[in-house]
Formats: C-alpha cells, structure tokens, sequence
C-alpha cells in the first residue's frame, strides 16, 4: 500500500506562510503543518490550527538560524551576538560535539519547544529538524530520548531515493543532500530504537523550494510501496527571512493544483499525517485506512 504525508515547513514563521498552509489544506492536497513555536507568527498558526482539526501539526524544531524559546542567558553558547540561533552550522556542530555545557543547553532548549508546543493545546503529529540539524548525532540523540515524553511518535528520517527522482525529471542533476545520507541512515536506526515512526522515504531535498507542480504531481504518480512524505515551504508572498530563491507562491499553486488533487485521488493512495499511520487500522500491513486518512472532499 502506498501512504503519503504532504507536509509544509516553517509553519509559524509569517502570516504568509500561515495563510498558505490553511489555504493548501482547504483547497488542496496539504495535510500535515511542521510548526515553529518561538517564530513571529507562531500564535496566528496555533489559531487557524485549532480552526482546521484535520491538519496534523507537528514540531519544526529550530536550533540553528531562528529564535530561542529560553532567555538568552539560559542558551549562551546556542545564539550569537544577536541574540539568535547560530547560523554557522559546521561550526555550531562541532562546537555540540566536544562543549558539555553547549549539550547541555541544547537539550534545555530542546525540551522547552517541546513544552511550548504541548502548552499551545495541539496533538503532536511528528517532529523534524529546520535545515534537518536534527540530523547531528547529539540532536537525533536528545530528540529521540526528550521527544516521547512529549507524546512524540514519528520523525522526518531524509532519506530520497534517487530513483524516483530520475521517473520525474529525468535530467535532474544530482544534488548535494547524498553527503547527508549516512547521518539520515544513523537517524533511522536511532528513530527505529526508539519505537518512533519515520517514513520509508523522504521527498523535498533535491528541490527544496523548487517544487512546481509538474514535480509534485510526478512524485505522487510515482511513490514507491510503503510510507512516503514530501516536503514544501508554501507562501502566499516572499517574508521577512525567507530563503533566497525560494519559489514560495509556486509551491502553493503546486499543492492546490489541479493535476495534483486528481493523483492524490489514486484508489491506491492514502493520505494523511502521521498520526494517521500509526492509529488502529492505518499501520501499512493492514491494507485499511480510516477517513482521516483519506483525501478531504474538499480538496
């Protein structure tokens, strides 16, 4: 059976990207919102999140480029001179590797998004790491151990087979996310440990930003057996701190494209968040879906 989370990042970061995900889970194929508790428009998402039962919300865990939820003074090794994450992530990495005091803020901060998001009232969905830090071996460790205590169940493992990748386009050169395969790969079996759920394959790397729809219907025309998800950063208009280059407006008309809609309608397909995966009668070897995991009417 093929299963499929469609997920839009950075979920709190502006109103524009707030207005997007509501929109493309209204009107098209979203289901799943990654949400940044400590972002400006953090509030305004809770709200259209309560207003939308059906969109799974999970964490979008910022360690690097963002806003701490504790003082800075709790988190002097995780900020810069601003006062804001550190952006020099190489650098920060190793930094977590050999400083005991650096872990040991971290796993604060780690634990305090954690409440943040409890506190907001929301079911957690899944977890994932922005710019996938998540992936650094202290952050898989503390998010692995942290997370279940917070009702975690699911964690974005980005691993994208190159395979499918060529069915859709197949001149697309190969990009650098293959130099992040062994730590996905050391992620996994740290998720699996953990009785966590991690999808069978991750779709968002390779055109992180970039996903038209002419590539997003061909990824879900083309999913493997087994659990997918795909990854996008929508917006009805570019915001203060968005990435350069980022497609933002195209990413939303891909997720509430015709085209798209009708191949999330394959009688082969389920959809939903992970949540839905893992409740009775969703696991992938029972070959029965709940209504939460279909495509809304709507769409």
């Amino acid at each position: 059976m093929k299963q499929l989370v469609v997920t839009a990042d950075d979920f709190g970061a502006a109103p524009a990207v707030n207005e997007a995900v509501e929109a493309a889970h209204l009107r098209g194929v979203l289901s799943a919102a990654s949400l940044m508790v400590a972002a400006p428009a953090a509030a305004d998402a809770i709200a259209r999140a309560r207003r939308l039962p059906s969109l799974r919300v999970g964490l979008h865990l910022v360690l690097v480029e963002g806003t701490p939820v504790l003082p800075v003074s709790k988190v002097s090794h995780l900020i810069d001179s601003s006062g804001q994450l550190r952006s020099d992530l190489a650098a920060f990495g190793t930094t977590l590797a050999f400083n005991r005091r650096a872990r040991h803020e971290l796993a604060a901060e780690i634990q305090a998004q954690f409440a943040a998001f409890r506190d907001s009232g929301l079911t957690l969905d899944h977890c994932n790491g922005h710019k996938h830090f998540h992936l650094h071996p202290v952050v898989a460790s503390l998010l692995t151990s942290v997370g279940p205590r917070f009702g975690l169940r699911a964690v974005r493992v980005p691993l994208e087979p190159r395979r499918v990748l060529q069915q859709v386009e197949p001149s697309a050169t190969w990009s650098t996310a293959h130099l992040t395969s062994p730590f996905a790969l050391a992620l996994r079996r740290r998720v699996r440990a953990a009785g966590l759920l991690g999808a069978d394959q991750v779709f968002g790397l390779q055109w992180s930003g970039q996903m038209t729809s002419e590539r997003l219907g061909g990824l879900i025309r083309n999913l493997p057996e087994g659990l997918s998800e795909i990854y996008l950063h929508p917006a009805t208009e570019p915001y203060p701190g968005c990435a350069t280059g980022y497609r933002y407006r195209e990413e939303l008309q891909a997720l509430i494209a015709p085209a798209v809609i009708a191949a999330c309608r394959d009688p082969a397909l389920r959809t939903g968040g992970f949540g839905d995966f893992l409740s009775r009668g969703m696991r992938a070897d029972s070959g029965r879906t709940s209504e939460t995991g279909r495509l809304s009417p709507r769409a």
